[in-house]
């Protein structure tokens, strides 16, 4: 398989140190030191240095053979898969994404041997880029580049905007992540030296929004749109689409507010469960502005036609492709493409169709979210809505078209070609049937097949033919469902719009629906703000499914430890003589644990006694 990563500007690149330790300078021979005055000095060199800091956001979905990054109600794991996170999380154990803790190292967050080591770069590494290490590091480092600005003499204005608007925007979304898993944080805005006490005060979640705003609002002003619209980007011209722009920062900026706003972090800062309306309406204006330069036509993105679905989550046979475009707003670079086929792409799979057994599969409970192709969901509360047309003895016919995109039915064809198996051409998820399975098959009664095309699998060999699964941080559709819930609690209804942006919140939810072939959300939820935000969180659980979203955002809307978001089911059938479920019951198979304390991941114990203002999470 072919290597893939950002194009990279040469140039001199300057080592730094890690935050916890701040005396563990990189290993470097005397010859590669090089002074600050030419790392600095002129555009290209400092480019070089900022490049590293692409390097700090890691493929969230490639960090171990097989991965675990949906945490929340959607998603099983085989009773062979407990060193995964999303097992240890249903238990309550949250420690479990840290290294010292999980021996296999398979959590994205943290391992034993992530690294920052200026070795570590390129090619296959995967596996070592873990974020929490690496979020210290690129702090420091973009601290380092800010506070070395003054020796960019040799540079144009645009050239020293670029480089000091994509330094503002890491330092703030690496800040913002922290704040997403793990609550308030210091906000490190300078260089700190090997030999200075730690006395850097955690800050409640809504200060540390504040300032992440404050960084990215200086990002928005000094970024451009299109890096291929520059003078400088046009060193790299048609390789320009992942550097960090203006609708990046747009992106996050309204991301931030909305999460400082969202009753978790309101409650966290406040003591109130309720939403903030003034950061709400922050992040709305955000959001706002970033829709009118994409609806505008001021930059490529926009949302795939729904023919074109798959291809926001992988390529196949299509050489060096990236999935995404031009729907994507922000993702990791491919450190290697091979991770697709030796970890991500057969994860999806009972082990008769050649996986090796760790299977992760949607719980049956989510799969609920999908509603009917008329708009209504399967559900009212607890019960079946019967306006919807819903029929529990024919499940899966009239759902929303993107069931039948994202998920495996009994009966679905999964082999294609030819096959010494014809058994198992065909799924069996029902009752006893060969695809059903605790051990090594779906613990639910379904499969996912969201980021995989149909011929993967061991006889028809999909996964050989150059296929590259590469999911996205943000895309547009996450934000106009963002920006309907940031209108709703900011602006107030949902037929509320932002100032000088005309689309409304209902509006903006019906963007993304219309492209899946959905009708608009029922009249009937657009009554009150509590029955419209049920279909946004419904909505969001369809669009954005399995894409690593779900926990964050059940923890952000104080839903967690809600009971209708507890259990994890399965639906049990038998199969009819017409190929139907018949006798379908949902069966509990796993409550999660969810105490106050998991609002939260835990910080490390070395991490929390380096000082007295560096406290422990609440609870552990």
């Amino acid at each position: 398989m072919k290597k893939y990563i950002i194009n990279i500007l040469w140039g001199c690149v300057v080592t730094c140190m890690t935050f916890t330790a701040c005396t563990d300078y990189l290993e470097k021979s005397p010859e590669s030191t090089v002074s600050s005055e030419e790392a600095f000095k002129n555009f290209v060199n400092f480019q070089g240095f900022v490049e590293e800091l692409y390097c700090c956001i890691p493929d969230f979905s490639k960090g171990y053979w097989t991965n675990s990054f949906n945490w929340g109600d959607d998603e099983f794991i085989v009773t062979t898969g407990s060193f995964h996170n999303v097992y240890a999380f249903d238990n309550g154990n949250y420690w479990n994404w840290m290294s010292e803790y999980d021996g296999w190292g398979a959590s994205w967050l943290d391992s034993n041997d992530a690294t920052t080591s200026m070795d570590d770069w390129v090619g296959d590494v995967s596996f070592k880029k873990r974020f929490w290490p690496l979020a210290w590091y690129g702090i420091r480092k973009a601290n380092m580049g800010l506070e070395n600005l003054e020796l960019l003499t040799d540079a144009t204005s645009e050239e020293r905007n670029l480089i000091e608007g994509q330094l503002y925007f890491f330092r703030a979304w690496l800040h913002f992540t922290l704040m997403t898993y793990w609550g308030g944080m210091p906000y490190v805005d300078e260089v700190l030296p090997a030999d200075q006490k730690l006395e850097l005060p955690r800050l409640s979640c809504q200060e540390t929004a504040i300032r992440i705003g404050e960084d990215l609002e200086r990002a928005v002003q000094l970024l451009p749109i299109d890096w291929d619209n520059t003078t400088a980007g046009r060193r790299t011209l048609g390789k320009n689409r992942q550097r960090i722009n203006k609708v990046m920062a747009y992106g996050y900026l309204g991301k931030n507010y909305l999460y400082a706003g969202s009753p978790l972090m309101n409650y966290e800062s406040t003591g109130n469960r309720g939403y903030d309306a003034e950061f709400c309406q922050k992040a709305a204006d955000a959001f706002a502005k970033l829709l009118t330069i994409t609806e505008g036509g001021q930059s490529h993105h926009k949302l795939v036609d729904f023919s074109e679905y798959s291809s926001l989550f992988y390529s196949q046979n299509q050489g060096n492709k990236i999935p995404g475009y031009p729907e994507v707003i922000f993702q990791a670079p491919v450190f290697e493409a091979g991770k697709t086929r030796w970890g991500l792409a057969l994860q999806y799979l009972p082990a008769v169709l050649g996986a090796d057994g760790r299977c992760f599969s949607p719980t049956a409970n989510y799969v609920n979210n999908y509603g009917m192709a008329n708009g209504l969901p399967i559900k009212n509360a607890e019960q079946y809505d019967a306006e919807s047309g819903y029929d529990p003895t024919d499940p899966w016919t009239g759902r929303d078209p993107r069931f039948y995109h994202d998920i495996v039915v009994d009966g679905d064809q999964m082999i294609i070609g030819t096959t010494d198996k014809e058994s198992e051409r065909y799924a069996n998820l029902y009752n006893g049937g060969s695809y059903k399975s605790d051990i090594n098959g779906s613990r639910s009664g379904y499969l996912l097949r969201k980021f995989t095309p149909d011929n993967n699998n061991d006889d028809d060999k999909g996964y050989d033919q150059n296929l590259l699964v590469h999911l996205s941080y943000m895309r547009l559709s996450d934000v106009y469902l963002m920006y309907a819930e940031a209108v709703l609690h900011g602006y107030g209804s949902p037929t509320s719009t932002a100032p000088g942006f005309g689309r409304t919140a209902v509006a903006a939810v019906n963007v993304v629906r219309e492209r899946a072939g959905m009708p608009g959300v029922d009249a009937k939820f657009l009554g009150s703000k509590d029955d419209f935000m049920g279909e946004i969180i419904r909505e969001r659980a369809v669009e954005l499914s399995y894409e690593g979203h779900r926990f964050n955002d059940l923890r952000r809307w104080l839903l967690s430890g809600d009971a209708r978001y507890l259990n994890k089911t399965a639906h049990d059938f038998d199969r009819g003589a017409d190929g139907k479920p018949i006798n379908l019951k949902e069966r509990v198979v796993v409550t999660r644990v969810v105490e106050n304390k998991h609002n939260w991941l835990p910080l490390k114990i070395n991490d929390v006694t380096l000082y007295p203002g560096f406290g422990q999470n609440p609870g552990w």
